[in-house]
């Protein structure tokens, strides 16, 4: 794939992100090893293989979901200017 100049602005016009024709020309360069990778990549078979959660073989440790502190919920709304339900009531401010 064949990247221009226009094209690196363009992205990062979409990322809201400011760069400059040097800027954007200095990019091409990694930009378009990326893309040969990803293309590369996609030439392999992965026909087979079973998606993974983490690059290694390993299982997390996970703790029990046990509850360990009391229900603070009255307290700590107690000093909030609005709250309905339980929850906090804030102004809106989108129209």
């Amino acid at each position: 794939m064949s990247l221009s100049k226009q094209d690196v602005k363009k992205a990062a016009d979409l990322a809201r992100i400011e760069v400059t024709d040097q800027e954007a020309g200095d990019a091409l360069g990694p930009l378009e090893k990326v893309f040969v990778l990803i293309e590369e990549m996609q030439q392999l078979d992965t026909e087979n293989v079973e998606p993974m959660a983490h690059a290694q073989d390993i299982s997390t440790r996970l703790r029990d979901d046990i509850v360990t502190e009391k229900d603070q919920r009255e307290t700590l709304q107690a000093s909030a200017p609005a709250v309905e339900k339980g929850l906090f009531l804030v102004p809106k401010v989108i129209d």
